[in-house]
């Protein structure tokens, strides 16, 4: 660990709710508060939940691309979750499909829990000395949760605002967990991190490389090009000019502000090992500043006569959200929501490289105590080597190899055929997207269940971490447009207007 650098898991933090402390450890690790750390008093049995959310998601996708390929647009609205609504919550569980909302809710939870109850069984941490985990119904329990934060984001008002289900189910949760406190025997299903992993390795079926041909090198250039700038530039500010003592805290922010908001700060909180509550940190700033933006942000370029199209890959490379990146597209126009997209799922291409990126430097700066041993007991250049590298594995979260590997199959299975990539789109639109969907929700429910409200405040660093966000941004707007205006306004101006004819 170089000094200056303070690890993450060293830092304690405020009591719980309850009295009892949290555990040491980091967003892979970490158990709920009053859980034991020793191993003569945890079990885990069976595979890791790395090895438990590769084979979930490879099986959960090959299962529907099964079903498409036989079954076909017969499984439209098979699986989803409660739609938007105005006047009554009643319209989001009827949804506006063939199938109820409620249906198609239901059948995406029992397929999670007929697949993760024996995942989370297996992986449990809880002690063997405490009440037996009642893991069925703590998980239909979370599930009600998931279901309701669901809801809450479907009212009409609340979803213009860019409030997504990760807000209000990360709200639940805190609100239970520092109000009444999270029941002892709700814990048994309290797994954020496996449902995260589980939800990262789906992520990757809709990270196809062919999404690269769409728009081809115009957007590689903006979204490849500045967003390891900004990321490189703001773990560099945060750490050495702000001098924020969480090197984790400020490589989630720098991740969650440069990619592309919530799965960009999953995918790398796990892969530096962030602590729970700063990756609840990162994703309410990066809402936050959604937010202001896709409303902003199209607004200003409408009254500043900015081109529609250089607008839509500014917009495309800043605004974190997906979601929010084609609702402020679509406020430039048709030509403005297709380059936003298109240059936001170009930049969602990185998510995997920039885990696979982060979780090897972090094991080789923060995680390496070689510096501790003196020189005379230190081992041979190449014995150090081998070890690093053993570490490296070790530490590497496994689940970033099922995304890259998920993300290939279906870029190769849509490149075999005419109608593979009809297919692949298929599997994923009508299935394993809404399957994506809830594992966050529920994910979200569960770190709201382990999260204290007070172990944020010190998270914020003094405001540090909301200065940090802001100067991050002012940086990744300044060069995206910058790129923009290069690549759609000029280098690429005759190319991109004749393919968007």
């Amino acid at each position: 660990m170089q000094p200056g650098h303070p690890s993450s898991e060293n830092r304690p933090l405020p009591p719980h709710e309850n009295g009892a402390t949290y555990p040491k450890g980091d967003l892979s690790s970490q158990q709920p508060p009053g859980a034991s750390a020793g191993p003569e008093t945890s079990r885990s049995n069976g595979l890791s939940e790395d090895l438990w959310a590769t084979i979930l998601g490879l099986l959960i996708f090959a299962a529907s691309l099964s079903a498409t390929a036989i079954a076909g647009e017969q499984l439209t609205g098979l699986f989803g979750q409660p739609g938007g609504w105005s006047d009554s919550p009643l319209e989001a569980l009827n949804g506006k499909g063939k199938v109820p909302a409620w249906v198609s809710s239901f059948a995406a939870v029992a397929a999670i829990a007929i697949l993760g109850i024996p995942a989370i069984a297996s992986t449990n941490r809880l002690e063997k000395s405490g009440p037996k985990p009642r893991f069925i119904q703590a998980f239909l329990m979370i599930a009600f949760l998931a279901m309701a934060a669901f809801m809450m984001a479907g009212q009409s008002v609340v979803k213009g605002a860019g409030f997504e289900y990760v807000f209000w189910a990360l709200l639940l949760g805190l609100l239970i967990s520092n109000t009444v406190g999270t029941p002892n025997w709700l814990r048994g299903a309290v797994r954020g991190e496996l449902f995260i992993k589980w939800g990262l390795v789906l992520l990757g079926a809709e990270v196809l490389l062919g999404k690269l041909l769409a728009l081809g090198l115009p957007g590689v250039l903006v979204s490849w090009v500045v967003t390891p700038i900004v990321l490189i530039s703001t773990f560099i500010l945060g750490v050495h000019v702000l001098k924020i003592p969480s090197p984790s805290l400020v490589m989630v922010v720098a991740a969650d502000m440069s990619v592309c908001g919530v799965s960009a700060a999953i995918a790398t909180a796990a892969a530096c090992r962030a602590k729970k509550e700063e990756l609840s940190m990162a994703i309410s700033l990066s809402l936050a500043f959604t937010a202001v933006m896709m409303v902003l942000m199209p607004a200003a370029f409408n009254y500043a006569g900015v081109d529609d199209v250089v607008g839509g890959a500014w917009i495309g490379g800043t605004i974190d959200s997906t979601g929010a990146v084609a609702a402020a597209g679509a406020a430039l126009g048709d030509r403005g929501l297709k380059v936003a997209t298109t240059v936001k799922m170009i930049q969602n291409v990185l998510i995997g490289a920039i885990a696979f990126a982060v979780s090897i430097y972090w094991a080789a700066t923060y995680e390496s105590d070689s510096d501790s041993i003196p020189t005379s007991e230190r081992l041979p250049r190449k014995a150090i080597a081998n070890t690093l590298l053993q570490e490296i594995w070790r530490r590497f979260p496994k689940f970033v190899l099922g995304f890259l590997a998920l993300s290939l199959i279906a870029s190769l299975i849509a490149w075999s055929s005419v109608g593979g990539e009809t297919i692949v789109n298929d599997t994923i639109n009508n299935l394993t997207k809404h399957v994506r969907n809830w594992l966050f929700c529920l994910a979200f429910v569960c770190i709201g269940l382990e999260t204290n409200i007070r172990s944020l405040l010190p998270a914020l660093s003094g405001g540090k971490a909301v200065l940090l966000y802001v100067l991050g941004q002012t940086l990744n707007i300044v060069l995206t447009g910058i790129a923009a205006f290069l690549v759609f306004g000029w280098l690429f101006r005759d190319y991109v207007q004749e393919l968007l004819k």
